[in-house]
């Protein structure tokens, strides 16, 4: 009489052998996409992993650990986004046209970015001071041209001074005036008055805000 071999369990589809590490950031970054960082907790990832939770402490030894991470990834979002927008300027015209138009791009991509995925907008700009001073500067939180969004606003001003629009003279600090109102005004179209309002509305703020801070720096 043949012994029948012993069930085998079932094949996990939630990650790979060896991936547990990603199938746990891929699931906190999902959970902020939904609810911002305060949806990242360790417990739900590894559910979605499809794991027992003590698994998750070889790669993260808390939700901190996680919230990071996902951070880093929620800020390379946005610059991909913001790099998105910059593609579409035209390479030629006149050298002072095209920075303007880098710049205003900056911005656009900032913005449709933050109505688009709020949840991840949220996270990238978590003011937790842990998650902050933890968080290195590096390729983790860049976009696919090796910039962070702090960076890729910096360089499309060190542009427009190269472009000669922008004085030498006014090019220190710019960056966080530019980002401030940017920024105000991101935060008026998810948490403000201007939640909900439709992109017919808003999409004509946001550009006459970057005609505010074109003109203002």
């Amino acid at each position: 009489m043949r012994t029948q071999p012993p069930p085998q369990p079932p094949a996990r589809s939630s990650y790979r052998h060896g991936d547990l590490r990603r199938a746990l950031l891929e699931a906190g970054i999902e959970l902020a996409r939904g609810g911002g960082p305060e949806a990242v907790v360790l417990r739900e990832a590894t559910r979605r992993a499809g794991v027992v939770p003590n698994a998750a402490y070889r790669h993260f030894a808390s939700r901190l650990d996680l919230l990071r991470e996902v951070r880093a990834a929620a800020l390379s979002a946005v610059a991909a986004a913001m790099e998105k927008e910059l593609a579409a300027v035209p390479a030629k015209g006149k050298a002072g046209d095209v920075a303007r138009a880098g710049l205003r791009a900056v911005g656009t991509g900032y913005l449709r970015f933050a109505r688009a995925e709020t949840g991840l907008f949220r996270t990238a700009f978590f003011a937790e001071p842990e998650v902050l001073g933890a968080l290195a500067a590096g390729p983790a939180a860049a976009g696919p041209g090796g910039l962070d969004p702090f960076q890729l606003l910096g360089a499309a001003l060190n542009r427009m001074v190269a472009a000669r629009v922008l004085p030498t003279a006014r090019r220190p600090g710019a960056e966080f005036l530019a980002w401030a109102a940017v920024h105000g005004l991101a935060l008026l179209t998810i948490d403000g008055p201007l939640r909900g309002a439709p992109d017919s509305v808003v999409e004509p703020l946001g550009q006459r805000l970057l005609d505010m801070v074109e003109a203002g720096i």
